[in-house]
């Protein structure tokens, strides 16, 4: 039996998204728990632009956007296609704007700002050219005082040792304003390096948790509810292996933080929730960098990418979500071998790009002295340099040639829909004249995203199957309730963001819906926690 010291009224496990929830319970006067299993704050959510998909916020009315939340649904009805999500999608989109509406009046949290991302599914009804994403404003290191220290580093700083500056942006800004803001409520409470290892369940009721913290084992109560915000599974090799289509070393190429590896999910099944989608992961490209793994990767600024038959297989700059998925589904079902693919580019290409870092920039040496980016003098030994057939590998790239010539991909149509364009915009360059900016920077050709392969020598790069989090794991409902098989919910559970379900299904409608679905859901659950008054 734990003292009275280890009783609050909501535990939040994980830090990242779910945070917010913490927060939220925290400034209604609740007593509240969040143990994080790493020695940092802020989950997979630290490493991300901490972008929101929340259609008819506050930060989108400002820009002076007069759009329509019906037509957003719309959108995400037709782009889901899955009856039984509805509830939750409608859910979300009433938590969205809410909890920005709360959140702006916290000073910590001052004013979130709209950018423009495009839909990523233009072409149904409902979706909008410029989006629905709104991102929180940067804070500084000496704003956050002794709270900095917590937020765990960026992703180029954890894998490279790169050196951070004296601004937080993205998720680190989200998580760090948020992390004030909880802690400074007077009801927050946060244990570091506690893991959690099950729930304690009475009379039929989730009312606890254990875990281990500091290598003792560590029994926290909860009155009022445990809300699961602890990512997904997959950093877990085991579970990938059992669940999900390409085993190989998902594990490895995920971008997921290092402690998700599927402990809530885990905790969650033991006590008899249902679980969905666990076969599905928010997958991207990834290019494999000279230290041997994949860096999500998008907006491909130029060449193309072939398979092991040497053909092209997907236009390379459609949205990250379907260009990951389509690299594994073709991958487990037309028996040719998609992993890994090759991005190959010629001299033309990287005069103008360069690669691996600013376009404006020589490429840094280590790619070539690492192997991640290999040079052929010809057609013939860029073949024998990635096992492909040469006629096969010549064919595919004298098509490409002649969709460069015309501006048109006629087989992928690359360079066509509003996220190819704006993609190629916010890399340095102008976008296509049909969003209205400046000339293309590559005179004489109509789709800059279109240049030729015919200047050699030729370069090529490897493509693996990355992800941000797997989208799988426990049911819940338009409450955050977790779900028994039998529909009914689990009393005094809740889950949030990778640890539940996507309300989205198997796609990714647009920038911001993972990070929008953690935050709005640990909202909802504190509201149902609270009573359901706010």
């Amino acid at each position: 039996m734990a003292s009275n010291e280890d009783v609050y009224d909501v535990i939040v496990v994980g830090s990242g998204g779910g945070l917010v929830g913490a927060y939220a319970a925290a400034s209604r006067g609740l007593r509240t728990l969040v143990i994080e299993k790493t020695d940092r704050v802020g989950g997979t959510t630290a490493y991300s632009g901490a972008g929101l998909w929340y259609p008819g916020s506050a930060p989108m009315r400002r820009a002076g956007l007069d759009e329509s939340v019906e037509d957003a649904r719309t959108y995400l009805r037709n782009a889901v296609d899955d009856e039984s999500r509805e509830r939750l999608q409608d859910a979300y989109l009433r938590a969205g704007a809410q909890v920005i509406d709360e959140l702006e009046q916290n000073p910590w949290f001052r004013s979130f700002e709209y950018a423009p991302v495009p839909d990523y599914y233009p072409a149904l009804a409902g979706a909008s050219p410029t989006g629905h994403t709104i991102f929180p404003p940067q804070v500084t290191v000496a704003e956050l005082g002794e709270h900095a220290p917590l937020v765990r580093t960026c992703l180029p700083a954890e894998r490279w040792g790169r050196e951070e500056g004296p601004v937080l942006s993205g998720g680190r800004a989200l998580i760090g304003r948020t992390l004030a803001a909880f802690l400074e409520t007077g009801h927050g409470s946060l244990r570091l390096d506690t893991a959690l290892e099950s729930l304690v369940v009475e009379d039929g009721r989730v009312v606890g948790v254990e875990a281990v913290s500091d290598g003792e084992r560590v029994t926290f109560r909860a009155t009022g509810g445990v809300v699961l915000a602890a990512g997904g599974f997959e950093r877990s090799q085991e579970l990938r292996e059992k669940y999900q289509p390409v085993p190989q070393r998902a594990s490895e190429w995920t971008h997921g933080c290092p402690g998700n590896t599927g402990d809530a999910l885990r905790a969650g099944i033991a006590v008899g929730a249902a679980t969905d989608l666990l076969d599905a992961a928010w997958y991207v490209p990834g290019l494999v960098w000279p230290d041997g793994l994949p860096l999500f990767h998008t907006g491909t600024r130029g060449g193309i990418w072939v398979n092991a038959a040497g053909e092209r297989f997907v236009n390379e700059t459609r949205p990250y979500d379907q260009a990951g998925r389509e690299i594994v589904h073709l991958h487990t079902t037309t028996g040719v071998s998609h992993i890994p693919a090759h991005w190959i580019i010629d001299q033309r290409q990287l005069d103008r790009d360069s690669f691996g870092g600013a376009h404006d920039q020589p490429v840094d040496p280590e790619w070539f002295e690492s192997g991640a980016l290999k040079k052929a003098d010809s057609l013939e030994e860029l073949a024998k340099l990635i096992d492909v057939p040469l006629d096969t590998l010549r064919a595919t790239i004298e098509e490409f040639n002649g969709y460069a010539e015309t501006g048109v991909d006629e087989r992928f149509h690359r360079g066509e829909t509003p996220w190819d364009q704006i993609a190629f915009h916010v890399l340095g360059f102008p976008a296509l004249p049909q969003l209205n900016y400046p000339a293309p920077p590559t005179p004489g050709r109509p789709n800059p995203l279109l240049l030729p392969l015919d200047t050699p020598p030729y370069y090529v790069a490897t493509i693996l199957p990355s992800d941000i989090g797997t989208k799988g794991g426990l049911k819940i409902d338009e409450h955050a309730r977790v779900l028994r098989p039998d529909g009914q919910p689990i009393a005094g559970l809740y889950a949030s963001g990778n640890t539940a379900a996507a309300m989205t299904g198997r796609v990714y409608p647009g920038a911001g819906a993972p990070i929008g679905s953690s935050v709005a859901f640990s909202y909802l659950a504190v509201l149902d926690i609270a009573g359901g008054t706010d």
